[in-house]
C-alpha cells in the first residue's frame, strides 16, 4: 500500500488481522521494509497488525534531495506522519539499524505513540556515543561511516561493478534472492543517495537531543555484529528508566531480522505481552 504523509509517499507493507494491535516496523541501512518477510508471520500468527513502511529515501515518493531533509527529527516526524495517517494513535514499535536509531528517537519524544520499544542491533544513541569516545574498538567497527558520508564517492565505489560491493555488504542476509531484493532497488537513480543521506546528514547534536526512554523497552544485540561491540550494548540500559530486557543472540550476525528472524519475532512478542 501506498501512505501519504507530510507531503511525501511512503511504501507500505501491510499484513495482519484488521483491528489487531499495531506493529510498526522500522528498516535500516542497505535495506528496506521486505526486511521483516520473515518475522511478520509469526506476529500476525500472534494477532497483531504489522505496518513496514520504506522509509525517506527508500520509497520512490519519500526521496527529498537535500541532505538536511534527512536528519533525525525529519525521520522521526515521518513515522508520527505515518501512524497519524494510518489512524493509529499508539503502536508497538521495532526498529533496526538505522530504523533502531529512529525508534528510540521516536519513544523518547513521543512517548504517548509509543507501547513498547524493541530495538535491534544498534543501542540508544547516547549508548553509541559513549562507546564510540570511550572504546578504541567501537571506534574501528564505525570507521566505514566516513566513506558513507563522502558524497558521490560512496555511490561510486558501493555502485561499481553493477553494485558488487553493495552485494558484498549484504551477503550475510542469506541467499542471493535476498541480496537482490535489498540490493536491486538501491541501484535506481538517486535511491542510494537518499539512503546515505542518513549519514551524510547525522549529528551529533541531534543524537545527543534523544532522552531516555521511558516505554518498555528491548533491546536485542547479537554477539557477532562487525558495526555494534559490547561496549556500546552493554550502555545501553543506562538509558532506559522503563521496564528493559537486554536480549543476546549468541552466534548471530548484524543481519538479526534475515539471520534470526524466529528468535527476534520471539523477543518483539514477549516485550508486547510483557506491556499487557
Amino acid at each position: 500500500m501506498r501512505v501519504a504523509a507530510r507531503g511525501l509517499t511512503f511504501d507500505v507493507r501491510a499484513g495482519g488481522p484488521e483491528g489487531g494491535d499495531v506493529v510498526l516496523l522500522l528498516h535500516g541501512f542497505p535495506q528496506n521494509g521486505g526486511e521483516w518477510d520473515a518475522v511478520v508471520p509469526a506476529l500476525h500468527a500472534a494477532g497483531l497488525r504489522t505496518y513496514a513502511p520504506d522509509q525517506r529515501g527508500y520509497s520512490p515518493g519519500a526521496r527529498p534531495a537535500g541532505v538536511a531533509d534527512y536528519r533525525l527529527p525529519e525521520l522521526v516526524a515521518d513515522a508520527v506522519a505515518v501512524l497519524d495517517a494510518l489512524g493509529v494513535d499508539t503502536a508497538h514499535v521495532v526498529g533496526h539499524d538505522w530504523g533502531a536509531v529512529v525508534a528510540w528517537a521516536l519513544a523518547a519524544g513521543h512517548p504517548q505513540r509509543v507501547r513498547t520499544l524493541t530495538a535491534v542491533s544498534v543501542p540508544h544513541p547516547a549508548a553509541f556515543g559513549y562507546a564510540l569516545a570511550t572504546d578504541r574498538r567501537q571506534r574501528a567497527r564505525s570507521a566505514y561511516m566516513a566513506l558513507f558520508r563522502r558524497a558521490g564517492l560512496a555511490e561510486r565505489v558501493l555502485l561499481a561493478g553493477r553494485g558488487l560491493v553493495l552485494r558484498r555488504l549484504l551477503s550475510g542476509v542469506g541467499d542471493p534472492a535476498r541480496v537482490a531484493g535489498y540490493a536491486g532497488p538501491l541501484r535506481t537513480p538517486g535511491a542510494l543517495t537518499g539512503a546515505l543521506n542518513w549519514y551524510r546528514a547525522m549529528s551529533g547534536r541531534d543524537m545527543k537531543a534523544v532522552g531516555p526512554v521511558g516505554v518498555p523497552t528491548s533491546y536485542v544485540w547479537s554477539d557477532r555484529d562487525v558495526a555494534i561491540g559490547r561496549a556500546a550494548a552493554q550502555a545501553c540500559v543506562r538509558h532506559v528508566s522503563g521496564d528493559y530486557r537486554f536480549v543476546v543472540l549468541p552466534g548471530v550476525t548484524h543481519w538479526i531480522p534475515d539471520e534470526a528472524p524466529g528468535p527476534l519475532a520471539e523477543a518483539v512478542l514477549a516485550r508486547v505481552r510483557g506491556s499487557a
